[in-house]
């Protein structure tokens, strides 16, 4: 994989400045292995630095907590050092939402030395693409991603609320899926959105009302390249984020944000094409190809380890109840959405995977990482998937890590994920959710004192 620029990524990037002359700042971003961006504001007259390699971040950018901070075991393995960031060519985009004149530009982190940094996101899965690449395949993808829309203030409790509905002033009972009239209520906000999207480039597709009150799904158009795909899925995230604010809400990606509602969901369509463009899952047959059952197998069969990927933080297990729209075991099947692996209907030619896993709190780039090696693991060692699932989640026995710590205790000790992701990644995204567990383990909550404070 190239770490210095062409002449042709230098050129679409002077070409941005000079057709965006107001442009007065630029926000230079990493993913860290949570999937939150973090960066600098730089001034428009330092773009070159960027642009000629000169820019620099600690490699502990990337691997912070999720409260932004650093993890002791992994600092003192790199001793905290400097990491060379390298601009993501396609990445520079104006900011829609901003009245001040502003740029985004993604990056990935080298060492010192000028090696890709394995515990970049963007790293993790440009290395599974590249194997990819290596047998003359392309990989393609598309995100669906659901989220809830909240007051931008929590009630007396300190829970989120959601918005009222404007025939009654009050929270609707159920979540109206699919209601085109719900949705005009939010008409101006989603609008903005798709306006934004158009903007920036990402290749929004359809706008579903879902489940829940106030929760809807966005669509991604699927592509042919996962990195481009993942980079959608940020930027998406983050526009969703913004636009909301803008209109006096909270979009929130939380995985289980209401006990008693539907979670979210980050929705993964996968496929793999060859050099002619052949779609390798289609063998003409409304089955699909043996490819096809290969990759399933591998998704299935790596799951419980690769977990942790899907399921990132203590509430994502929540999620996963018979019953919930989220699955409980590794099952696969036709055209069944009870499953952990849809294969939809339609033209064989477009016969795909859908893994219906990963929570929409899950990082894009991991998740798609994830998804793609377990694939590939599964072709190469010609693994085959159980029978395919017909009926629904009453028949399923729950199988999946149930708990965080389960999860995390899988991956730790797979030695699978090294080889699929890298052992460098292992041991730090293993590091990072000890750390996170272990200050969840330090909490007393409200529900205990009032349990045992005066009861025991």
């Amino acid at each position: 994989m190239s770490t210095t620029m062409t002449s042709q990524q230098f050129a679409e990037f002077e070409n941005f400045m000079h057709e965006n002359p107001d442009i007065d700042t630029i926000e230079v971003l990493v993913t860290d292995l949570n999937g939150i961006l973090r960066g600098k504001w730089l001034p428009r007259e330092h773009l070159q630095r960027v642009l000629e390699g000169n820019f620099k971040m600690p490699l502990s950018a990337v691997t912070a907590d999720i409260w932004g901070r650093d993890v002791a075991s992994l600092c003192a393995q790199t001793g905290d050092g400097d990491g060379i960031c390298r601009p993501v060519a396609g990445s520079l985009k104006r900011i829609p939402w901003l009245s001040s004149p502003t740029a985004q530009l993604l990056l990935k982190m080298s060492t010192k030395d000028g090696d890709p940094w394995g515990c970049d996101p963007r790293v993790v899965l440009e290395r599974v693409v590249d194997r990819y690449r290596a047998r003359g395949w392309r990989a393609v993808t598309a995100a669906e991603l659901e989220f809830y829309l909240f007051l931008d203030r929590a009630d007396h409790c300190g829970a989120p609320q959601l918005p009222v509905t404007r025939s009654n002033g009050h929270c609707q009972i159920g979540g109206q899926i699919f209601n085109i009239d719900t949705m005009h209520e939010y008409a101006e906000l989603l609008h903005a959105i798709r306006t934004a999207c158009r903007d920036m480039e990402v290749p929004l597709d359809t706008i579903v009302k879902e489940l829940s009150p106030a929760q809807f799904e966005l669509n991604l158009q699927h592509v042919d390249d996962p990195l481009v795909a993942a980079d959608n899925a940020q930027w998406l995230k983050r526009t969703i984020k913004h636009i909301a604010q803008q209109h006096g809400y909270i979009a929130s990606f939380m995985a289980k944000p209401l006990a008693h509602l539907d979670g979210n969901g980050l929705h993964v369509h996968a496929s793999i094409v060859d050099t002619n463009g052949h779609n390798l899952f289609d063998d003409g047959t409304p089955e699909g190809s043996q490819i096809l059952r290969n990759a399933v197998a591998g998704l299935q069969q790596t799951m419980a380890e690769t977990f942790l990927l899907y399921a990132p933080h203590i509430n994502s297990y929540r999620r996963f109840k018979s019953g919930s729209h989220a699955p409980v075991a590794p099952t696969w099947g036709y055209e069944n959405r009870d499953v952990a692996l849809r294969i939809p209907n339609g033209d064989h030619n477009a016969r795909r995977i859908e893994c219906r896993v990963a929570g929409a709190d899950a990082n894009p780039y991991l998740t798609l990482a994830t998804i793609l090696a377990s694939m590939l693991w599964g072709i190469e060692h010609q693994r085959q998937p159980s029978e395919p699932q017909t009926t629904g989640y009453t028949e399923q026995k729950p199988s999946l890590p149930r708990h965080w710590f389960e999860a995390l205790q899988n991956f730790e000790q797979s030695t699978r994920i090294g080889e699929m992701l890298g052992e460098d990644f292992q041991r730090a995204y293993g590091a990072i959710k000890q750390a996170e567990q272990h200050e969840f383990e330090g909490l007393i909550s409200a529900m205990e004192h009032d349990t045992y404070l005066v009861l025991s």
